[in-house]
């Protein structure tokens, strides 16, 4: 098990890339701290695993909150007493360009994408400095390095995951602590579901998605999974500051 023992956090866990990666931890012998903002998911999701003798601490609340991202370090280490590896999953996409966004849309995009992150790796990392490692693995998206049409605040939410990922990486190196980001194209989660289905013509939709990846398909919560896990295990110890491109072929 590429993770027994280990403690990590995973946020945005109830659903999509989060479960994905919940899932897979499990299976590799992680002792997981499971954060959403959907407590009756959570729920299920947790109970599914504990059937499957996985050890689970659910904590259900917004990430965007710094009271809560503290409690959230807090809670694992009073549960568990170390913390080895952060998944920063949590995320909202947004429509619309930067003239088109509101106050309120950027602000709330920069919250959960961006400042979420920035929340909880204030209250991680300092745990990891004492322990003299973690690794900490932050969800971008192919928006970052290249920005996508019509989803101005997510964009640059997403760039800023990438500047935040290698801050981290240079400042904390000397401490043992990783820190790399993935930036996938469109993977087929219920988000995205859901999107496709709020579309005047959700076939056509659907098609739009599928043709952004040269690839010919969407990828799976699963795919991102395994990135996920080789990141946050020893296989990947000699690599830190790194964003990770996966995307279909769509930057060939």
């Amino acid at each position: 098990m590429k993770l027994d023992r280990r403690v990590a956090i995973i946020t945005g866990a109830a659903a999509g890339i989060g479960e994905a990666v919940a899932r897979l931890f499990a299976r590799e012998g992680a002792r997981l701290v499971l954060v959403d903002l959907d407590r009756e998911r959570l729920s299920r999701l947790t109970e599914e695993l504990e059937a499957l003798s996985a050890i689970v601490l659910d904590l259900a609340g917004d990430v965007s909150d710094p009271a809560f991202a503290k409690l959230v370090v807090e809670r694992t280490m009073n549960q568990f007493g170390h913390l080895d590896v952060l998944v920063n999953n949590a995320g909202i996409v947004l429509g619309g360009t930067l003239v088109e966004c509101t106050d309120e849309e950027w602000d709330r995009t920069m919250s959960v994408n961006l400042k979420s992150m920035y929340y909880l790796c204030r209250n991680a990392v300092p745990v990891m400095q004492r322990q003299g490692a973690g690794c900490i693995i932050n969800m971008s998206s192919i928006a970052g390095p290249t920005g996508l049409s019509s989803r101005g605040a997510y964009s640059v939410s997403k760039a800023g995951v990438i500047g935040l990922t290698k801050s981290l990486a240079m400042d904390f190196i000397k401490d043992g602590i990783r820190a790399n980001c993935i930036c996938p194209a469109t993977v087929d989660t219920p988000s995205l579901q859901k999107r496709i289905a709020s579309a005047p013509d959700p076939q056509e939709a659907r098609r739009a998605f599928v043709a952004r990846q040269p690839m010919g398909r969407i990828g799976t919560p699963e795919e991102i999974a395994a990135m996920v896990l080789f990141l946050a295990s020893d296989d990947s110890r000699y690599m830190t500051g790194q964003s990770i491109i996966m995307d279909g072929g769509m930057k060939l």
